[in-house]
């Protein structure tokens, strides 16, 4: 069991002007810096994002909790003490290479400004969490929502619905469906791996690049989960050189994929495909299939298809 958070000493440091970044979360250099200046704008940011780190702290607690309660031989105190140091250091790393909107809403707030209401409450996008990503066998979860725009939301749909729809007829499932899906992986086209050039990937799927795939890749952290227990991870995913060719390799993968052969056989409703996906084992995160049910159903999702008279 991972030790309690007792003080606010444990929090790791957001980088702050004048002060280095901190790598680690022991590191408290930029403390005197946000106590010199409370209420400017680089301080608010600090501050948020230790709330978003701390978030994600009690998240991976919880976590270690459950998976304890399942019983087994109780950890020592020195494992528990070495888990909790890793649980700390994967928050800020998360925290700092992340955008799971928390610290946003919350530096809005601290600034006296309304805070923007993420689009479908919390599951439009992938920490890059719990999916193994899939390739043949298996995917990574999917993370917590970034905030989106209407504009963002409706700019994403009309640059890839067409190419989706096309991909769906061929294969016979629903394109809304996998319209979702599309936006819960990228945080509807906010977020995708970037090359090491940083260009975008347009994976819009979140296909792992494994030892099969000969092509381009994009390499980004993701945290897989396995029996309530999250691990990080540096995980490759595959890179295309446009939007067809990415969901032109998906539809590949749904149709040869023995996995999937429910799915897209039940896949006529978008209902039905995206409750098949989550349950055929598409990504590792529990509540893949909720967020994906959030998502298609949400305001922002409804609005966009009405703007263009689609239905659900």
């Amino acid at each position: 069991m991972t030790a309690p958070l007792t003080s606010s000493s444990s929090l790791p440091l957001a980088p702050t002007a004048g002060a280095p970044e901190a790598g680690t979360y022991t590191d408290l250099k930029g403390l005197a810096a946000l106590k010199n200046a409370p209420t400017s704008p680089t301080t608010i940011k600090a501050v948020s994002q230790q709330v978003e780190a701390l978030f994600l702290q009690m998240m991976l607690k919880s976590m270690r909790d459950a998976t304890d309660a399942q019983g087994g031989e109780p950890a020592s105190n020195e494992t528990s003490m070495y888990q909790d140091m890793f649980d700390k250091q994967v928050a800020l790393t998360l925290s700092k290479r992340q955008d799971l909107g928390i610290s946003r809403m919350f530096e809005r707030q601290l600034g006296g400004k309304a805070a923007p209401v993420p689009a479908a409450a919390s599951p439009a996008a992938p920490l890059r969490s719990g999916h193994t990503r899939a390739e043949a066998d298996g995917h990574a979860a999917a993370a917590p929502s970034t905030a989106v725009t209407g504009e963002h939301a409706a700019a994403f749909v009309q640059k890839v619905l067409p190419t989706i729809q096309r991909a769906a007829q061929a294969l016979g499932v629903n394109p809304l469906g996998m319209l979702a899906q599309a936006a819960l992986e990228t945080g509807w086209g906010q977020r995708m791996p970037r090359t090491a050039d940083g260009s975008p990937s347009l994976n819009l799927f979140g296909v792992k690049a494994g030892d099969s795939w000969a092509g381009a890749r994009a390499v980004a952290d993701t945290v897989e989960i396995s029996g309530g227990v999250a691990t990080q991870r540096r995980t490759a995913f595959r890179a295309y050189s446009s939007i067809e060719d990415s969901v032109s390799d998906f539809t590949k993968l749904l149709a040869n994929s023995p996995r999937y052969r429910e799915t897209v056989a039940a896949g006529a409703s978008a209902q039905s495909y995206v409750e098949g996906i989550a349950k055929a084992g598409y990504a590792t995160d529990p509540e893949y299939g909720n967020k994906l049910n959030q998502l298609l159903n949400s305001g922002t999702m409804r609005s966009v298809l009405n703007a263009r008279l689609v239905k659900l």
